[in-house]
C-alpha cells in the first residue's frame, strides 16, 4: 500500500515543540485510494496538529476487506515504507530486482535513499486483506542513504505480565528488530490478554502514539478503541494498558525528529523544490532516478499534477 490519492495534497511537517507527556486523540480521516478499486484507508498520520512521531510520518490503516490490491509501479523518496500486513498475502516487486511474498507476522522494509519504485499486489481473487503501512522520514531526505530492500521473515518477541509482543523496528522490553533504521524509533504490535493490565517499559527520550488494531482498552487510563491515533508525548519510562476483553495494538515512538518536512504524494521532501525534482524524474520516460519494476509491461502510476503555489513547511498548533 502506497499514498495513491488521485489529488493529493501538501502535507507540511515540523518538527514538534511540545516537551512532556500528553495524551491527545488524533481522529483518523477516511481516504480513498485510486487504483486499489474503491479501496479506502484509515490515515491518521501525518496531521495538522502533530505530523510526526519520532520520525514515522505517515500511517494507514486497511482493512479487513474484500478486495483486489493492485498498486502498479511507482515511487519513493525520502523515506522508508514499513508494511505490516495483519490478513493476506502480498506480493511486492521493486526497481532493485526484489520478487517476495509477505504474510501475517512478516516486516517489508523498503528504503528508498533519493528514489525507489516498486508495486504491490494481493493473492487470489478479492481476498481478505488488513494491516498496516507507515513510513519513516530519512535524516537529509535520504541523501548519502542508497536504496535498498529488506524482509524480516522472523522477528523478535517478547513477554509482559498479561501481554505479548512483537518488534517490527528498534527495540522495546529487551528484543531488539534486526530491521536497518536511520534513527531512533520503534514499531511493536503488543496483544493484551482479556483482564490483563500489563506495564510496557518505554524510553522517556522518545515520543510515542498507539493504534489500536483490534479490541479495546485502557491506556494510562484514556479510553481507545479502534480508529483514532493515541499521541502520548515524551518523558514516559513506562506505560499502562488495561483490557477487559482483550485488544491487540501498535506502538511506534522515537527521538523527536528534528528536520523540517514537506510531503507531497510518494515524496518526502524539505522544500518545494526537492519535490518538483521528484516528480519531474518520475515523469521523464527516460528517468534512471527512481529505476524500474520489471514484468509490468511498462505500465506505471503516473505522478499527479502539483497543487498551485509554493508547498511549504508548516509549524503545528
Amino acid at each position: 500500500m502506497s499514498n495513491l490519492e488521485v489529488r493529493p495534497v501538501e502535507e507540511p511537517c515540523r518538527p514538534s515543540g511540545h516537551a512532556g507527556p500528553e495524551s491527545v486523540l488524533l481522529e483518523a480521516r477516511d481516504v480513498p485510494l485510486g487504483g486499489v478499486r474503491a479501496m479506502h484507508v484509515s490515515r491518521t498520520l501525518p496531521q495538522r496538529e502533530i505530523p510526526t512521531v519520532g520520525a514515522w510520518c505517515f500511517l494507514d490503516q486497511f482493512g479487513p476487506e474484500r478486495t483486489d490490491m493492485q498498486v502498479l509501479p511507482h515511487p519513493h523518496s525520502g523515506l522508508q515504507t514499513v508494511t505490516w500486513p495483519l490478513r493476506g498475502e502480498i506480493r511486492h516487486r521493486d526497481s532493485l530486482g526484489s520478487d517476495v511474498l509477505l504474510r501475517p507476522g512478516q516486516l517489508n522494509l523498503m528504503t528508498s535513499g533519493p528514489g525507489i519504485a516498486h508495486s504491490e499486489f494481493s493473492l487470489g481473487e478479492a481476498p481478505l486483506i488488513e494491516g498496516l503501512q507507515l513510513w519513516v522520514a530519512l535524516p537529509d531526505g535520504g541523501q548519502g542513504i542508497a536504496p535498498g530492500f529488506e524482509q524480516h521473515l522472523e522477528l523478535p518477541r517478547f513477554e509482559l505480565e498479561g501481554a505479548q509482543g512483537i518488534v517490527a523496528l528498534g527495540e522495546l522490553a529487551g528484543a531488539v528488530s534486526p530491521a536497518t533504521v536511520f534513527t531512533p524509533l520503534v514499531g511493536a504490535q503488543v496483544t493484551i490478554a482479556p483482564g490483563a493490565s500489563p506495564v510496557v517499559p518505554l524510553r522517556p527520550d522518545f515520543e510515542h502514539a498507539v493504534l489500536v488494531i483490534s479490541g479495546a482498552l485502557q491506556v494510562d487510563g484514556t479510553p481507545l478503541e479502534r480508529g483514532p491515533l493515541l499521541y502520548l508525548g515524551t518523558g514516559r519510562d513506562s506505560l499502562p494498558l488495561a483490557s477487559d476483553a482483550g485488544a491487540s495494538v501498535f506502538l511506534l515512538g522515537g527521538e523527536p525528529f528534528a528536520e523540517e518536512l514537506v510531503m507531497w504524494w510518494n515524496f518526502v521532501g524539505r522544500s518545494h523544490e526537492d519535490i518538483v525534482a521528484a516528480r519531474t524524474a518520475w515523469e521523464d520516460p527516460d528517468q534512471t532516478r527512481f529505476g524500474h519494476v520489471a514484468d509490468h509491461d511498462g505500465r506505471r502510476i503516473p505522478a499527479p499534477p502539483l497543487p498551485g503555489g509554493r508547498l511549504r513547511p508548516r509549524g503545528r498548533r
